[in-house]
């Protein structure tokens, strides 16, 4: 098995023409991975196969994923009888948030400059595709084979004439039902290498997975309610929001799981918002009658605890105070408020490289230069300022 690079019996990374990039958190790695690398392997030509095991994207801060190094080694030992197949650890071995616009520059570097890299990637995943860092770029650099499970509805994916796809038959196995069937005392023999499966047991992997499987349930929910462009900024604001929670030091969980939902009822009618309002018992101020477009941050507070069972008060009071702000915010709503204003998707401001700088440092200034300018440009439109958002102005600005 390869070491980063060293040479390993037919050809050296820097040496091919053609590479593919099978990247995943593997958590676990199972024959799913493995027959969607070899058939694209065998369709495209690829000289070598080359498995990263992500270190730690900000997408995956829900899931009980197991740590870097038993990740690494059950996907050594469930690549180790194929001789096309290698294992880096560049991404786990990289410090901070991984992202795979760094991967792929670190192996342009690494490759002679005529090859082809070839990125795999799940059909679920092709869509969040274009929320990740640089996502221009990216499809730039490699092409990106999306593999499907046959009858998959292709009518669910953005087209794109950079992306190939590929029907792969063991796609219907997933690490998720892994780790549930494990959860659950089921057997997950056959489902991916004897070696890995041995592994797991040994090290008692996979015994709790409560959180991944509330995050899988809201973004089901969430990408059958919200349209395309609300869905992709709402994963973009989630990730966001575990960064931010990362630097700071807060629960990436929670900011995880509030970054999800912020906009959860941003979507519903005026009709069915005012419906919902009358349901939950939210009062709606003169301000929020005059500017039913508010009403969505205290619903989304509502909706996230009665639809979507979220009774975690820091989290609900994040997602009803994302939009107005209010004075001495905690920690993660400050996240979350900040975290909807300047992740990587949205359409850049006036002032927004600024706020971004201060909220990678400071929290509370980032607020004061949000606040200010939320006021000033509502201000010059005319538009009713909430109470709640005056108060905030005012309470940063005298800290």
């Amino acid at each position: 098995m390869m070491n980063d690079f060293m040479e390993n019996g037919i050809f050296k990374i820097s040496e091919c023409r053609k590479i593919a990039v099978m990247g995943g958190t593997f958590n676990p790695i199972h024959y799913g991975h493995l027959v969607a690398a070899e058939a694209v392997r065998a369709e495209f030509g690829i000289e070598r196969v080359l498995f990263i095991p992500t270190g730690r994207p900000p997408h995956k801060a829900l899931s009980v994923v197991a740590p870097d190094e038993q990740r690494y080694l059950m996907t050594v030992l469930a690549t180790a009888a194929n001789p096309y197949f290698d294992v880096s650890r560049m991404e786990i071995d990289r410090k901070g948030t991984t992202y795979t616009i760094d991967t792929l520059r670190e192996l342009k570097k690494i490759c002679r400059p005529d090859a082809q890299i070839y990125f795999i990637t799940g059909a679920d995943a092709v869509n969040e595709i274009f929320t990740w860092r640089e996502a221009d770029k990216l499809l730039d650099m490699a092409n990106f084979v999306a593999v499907t499970r046959p009858g998959y509805d292709k009518k669910r994916l953005e087209k794109n004439n950079s992306m190939y796809y590929l029907e792969i038959p063991a796609l219907a196995i997933s690490s998720t039902d892994i780790r549930d069937r494990v959860k659950a005392g089921k057997t997950i023999k056959y489902l991916l290498p004897e070696s890995v499966e041995e592994y797991i047991i040994k090290f008692g992997l996979y015994k709790n997975d409560v959180a991944g499987e509330l995050v899988r349930k809201i973004k089901e929910r969430l990408s059958s309610v919200l349209t395309n462009k609300r869905y992709i900024h709402t994963l973009s604001t989630a990730r966001e929001a575990a960064k931010l929670a990362n630097i700071f030091g807060e629960d990436t969980s929670k900011a995880y799981i509030a970054g999800l939902l912020h906009d959860c009822a941003k979507d519903f009618s005026h009709k069915l918002r005012i419906e919902k309002c009358k349901e939950y018992n939210i009062y709606l101020d003169e301000v929020l009658k005059k500017q039913p477009d508010l009403i969505h941050s205290f619903l989304g507070g509502a909706v996230a605890e009665f639809e979507y069972g979220i009774n975690d008060r820091e989290i609900l009071d994040a997602v009803k105070y994302h939009t107005t702000g209010r004075s001495n915010m905690t920690k993660l709503e400050k996240i979350i408020y900040l975290a909807d204003l300047i992740e990587p998707e949205r359409r850049e401001f006036d002032g927004m490289k600024e706020i971004k700088n201060a909220a990678y440092s400071d929290l509370d200034y980032a607020m004061l230069l949000s606040l200010e300018g939320t006021i000033r440009v509502n201000r010059e439109r005319g538009r009713l300022i909430h109470p709640l958002s005056i108060e905030a102005y005012n309470y940063y600005k005298s800290k």
